[in-house]
């Protein structure tokens, strides 16, 4: 049985100021708790995963792959981006394939539930730079899309505001932290770094371009339905757009030549004019990941660690911090994600 022996009120220290730490930091914030952040990275963030990410808040398309646990809490985590990020966009997400790969388009239409089927009439509507490009698409109308390096900052001021303390540079272990204040709380969000206490982590590599041009306007994600993996065209501010991405058991961070061909190609194919985009950034992360792919909060010795968000960091992430303060406040258990290790 999962036990902390800590108050529901005591601090809070939080190690990974990353997707999965900043919710965390937020939603322990918010309910009074004195918290605090660590970063071992500076502010810009550039070292960690999130700063990779897509940012697709995509429960229903990633039931095509995904288990139910991860429609289950990316579904919360809609209603928890809308309470607490209000101007989050969630003008939905696209799914579109050519004639060769209309058998695994057909087949994304069964496995999933909340979409629309368009028309190219339709589609031309919804998306004006796609007319005469797909004869017809799957529309999630429900599902929405952050931009990763602009909204973790926004965590962090909404962190700030809550009374949390944020300290970059801080290279921290919990032991580090339980020994400075054996009564307060730590939660570990370190990802793959957690290695050293967690070995069955494993790091999962996701390549992605972001490319610009003022030649496609596109108000939501694009899904290609691609033979190896989906691929998609997340509209940015300011005329960009981020190609991703690869899943890939590999644990450097390079983008490797096939990978960028296969990118850039299937944006090409979406529409021509992106292959007049300028190219201005190549780079990867690496998720981490459980053997089964699946998140997991587990309690051990009085500490708490959240991991293995996989390629789904930004959509279950408030989830996973709301479940983690009902544990802490009122030793509520969820038993899909919660562990004894």
């Amino acid at each position: 049985m999962l036990q902390t022996t800590k108050r529901p009120d005591s601090p809070v220290s939080i190690i990974g100021a990353g997707i999965a730490g900043a919710w965390q930091a937020l939603l322990f914030a918010q309910a009074g708790h004195a918290v605090t952040l660590h970063e071992r990275g500076d502010e810009a963030m550039t070292d960690a995963t999130s700063h990779w990410a897509g940012g697709m808040l995509a429960p229903y398309c990633e039931a095509e792959v995904a288990e139910p646990i991860i429609s289950r809490l990316g579904l919360r985590s809609l209603d928890i981006w809308r309470r607490e990020l209000p101007d989050t966009p969630f003008n939905g997400s696209l799914v579109v394939a050519h004639p060769r790969e209309r058998n695994d388009f057909e087949r994304f239409a069964r496995m999933t539930e909340g979409h629309q089927r368009l028309d190219a009439a339709g589609l031309a509507a919804l998306e004006p730079s796609l007319e005469g490009r797909f004869r017809d698409a799957l529309f999630f109308p429900a599902e929405g899309h952050v931009e990763p390096r602009r909204v973790l900052p926004k965590l962090h001021e909404r962190i700030r505001a809550a009374g949390g303390t944020i300290r970059f540079c801080s290279d921290v272990t919990a032991d580090d932290l339980t020994n400075l204040n054996p009564k307060g709380i730590v939660i570990d969000c370190r990802g793959i770094s957690a290695r050293d206490e967690q070995g069955e982590l494993r790091g999962v590599k996701g390549e992605m371009i972001l490319i610009e041009t003022s030649e496609v306007q596109l108000a939501r994600p694009v899904r290609l339905i691609h033979p190896r993996w989906p691929l998609y065209v997340i509209p940015r501010e300011d005329g960009l757009f981020m190609l991703g991405a690869t899943s890939i058991e590999a644990e450097d961070t390079g983008v490797s030549v096939r990978s960028a061909l296969e990118l850039l190609g299937a944006a090409y194919t979406v529409h021509p004019a992106f292959g007049e985009a300028r190219i201005l950034e190549f780079g990867s992360g690496l998720r981490p990941a459980y053997p089964d792919n699946l998140p997991r909060i587990g309690i051990r010795d009085g500490k708490i660690s959240v991991n293995g968000l996989y390629r789904h960091g930004f959509l279950i992430a408030p989830a996973l911090a709301e479940l983690t303060l009902a544990y802490v406040q009122r030793g509520q258990i969820d038993n899909e994600v919660m562990q004894c290790l």
